[in-house]
């Protein structure tokens, strides 16, 4: 497992590096993404470590069985995990056109061929019912105008027994987030209210699954369920 995480850690760096934007700010790889997670999320590196490593947690070292994730945006969290994932089916689904392209050349460059994209909406998920052992967001929920469709879409496709797991922004938990959230992020059309609390999600989530478990990381919220 420790190889693993040390290997996963050094592509983050890397891919973060030469990737975009973004990518530099959500793998605190450059100057600016340093800044953003410190001044804008209260985060060290240490906790910006432990979000991105709990979200993950719950994906088994040897998983074998059909993994979905919604969104994928850029896959620089997720495609130096499913590089690990050699027997897995991944399934991968962004709104983005663009975004997804980035994964897909990610997942390209790191000669990884067992995933499939997807162009589509979490709202209306064109799988089956009960198709995936693993439903994964990271980072999507707060952007999603539709949030209980969001909800109802993932619980349909996963399996009975299955794993939802992911992260995602959560209100109450640090002010100076909150802050910057309402008057940045918002008005800029990257976050879409309204919000959960750490308290919403729990109980939304334990509403539909048998176990949940949620934590948080500053503003970073952290769920683990079983359907």
């Amino acid at each position: 497992m420790q190889d693993r995480h040390e290997d996963i850690q050094k592509s983050y760096k890397q891919l973060g590096g030469i990737g975009s934007f973004y990518d530099g700010i959500i793998t605190r790889s450059t100057l600016i993404g340093k800044l953003m997670d410190s001044i804008i999320w209260g985060l060290n590196k240490e906790m910006a470590a432990k979000w991105i490593n709990d979200a993950l947690a719950p994906i088994p070292d040897d998983f074998k069985g059909k993994l979905l994730e919604v969104p994928v945006g850029t896959g620089v969290l997720t495609m130096p995990v499913y590089q690990t994932l050699k027997e897995a089916e991944i399934t991968c689904l962004d709104y983005s056109a663009d975004m997804m392209n980035n994964a897909r050349k990610r997942a390209e460059v790191m000669n990884i061929d067992n995933i499939t994209f997807v162009q589509g909406d979490v709202g209306k998920l064109p799988f089956e019912d009960e198709s995936f052992d693993i439903v994964l967001s990271l980072n999507g929920f707060h952007a999603f105008p539709d949030k209980d469709a969001a909800y109802d879409e993932t619980y349909r496709v996963l399996k009975k027994g299955g794993i939802f797991c992911g992260c995602f922004y959560i209100s109450e938990e640090f002010a100076r987030t909150d802050f910057f959230v309402k008057h940045l992020y918002v008005p800029k059309g990257f976050f879409t209210p309204p919000f959960e609390t750490k308290k919403s999600l729990e109980e939304r989530l334990s509403s539909l699954y048998t176990e949940t478990s949620v934590n948080n990381v500053n503003s970073e919220g952290i769920f683990c369920c079983q359907k």
